[in-house]
């Protein structure tokens, strides 16, 4: 079993900047992580996720703002989020998928609100 802690989230303002990071307590090599999220009433959406290669994909409302990346080193993945808008506010979940398992860390809230 795998525990991932995610961290860095908080409340920040329209066009602010945030770097959420996810710890696992085993190791991520040859595991896909990616991070999540879920705003009240929808449903969990993927954010982003990278490839134990460095392979990158996002979803459309955050390309070109919100930059994943991963320490295998250290069982560390990031998420670098900039030009923040008020819909981006949710809880963020971050997943580590590994031998067809499925992991998925507690959540951390992010607010944009001014």
């Amino acid at each position: 079993q795998v525990q991932l802690v995610e961290s860095g989230g908080g409340l920040v303002q329209p066009g602010g900047s945030l770097t959420l990071s996810c710890i696992a307590s085993g190791s991520i090599y040859y595991g896909v992580m990616g991070w999540y999220r879920q705003a009240p009433g929808k449903q969990r959406e993927l954010v982003a996720r990278i490839r134990s290669g460095g392979r990158t994909n996002y979803g459309d409302s955050v390309k070109g703002r919100f930059t994943i990346s991963r320490d295998n080193a250290k069982n560390t993945v990031y998420l670098q989020m900039n030009s923040l808008q008020a819909e981006d506010t949710a809880v963020y979940y971050c997943n580590l998928n590994k031998y067809e398992n499925d992991y998925w860390g507690q959540g951390t809230q992010v607010t944009v609100s001014s």
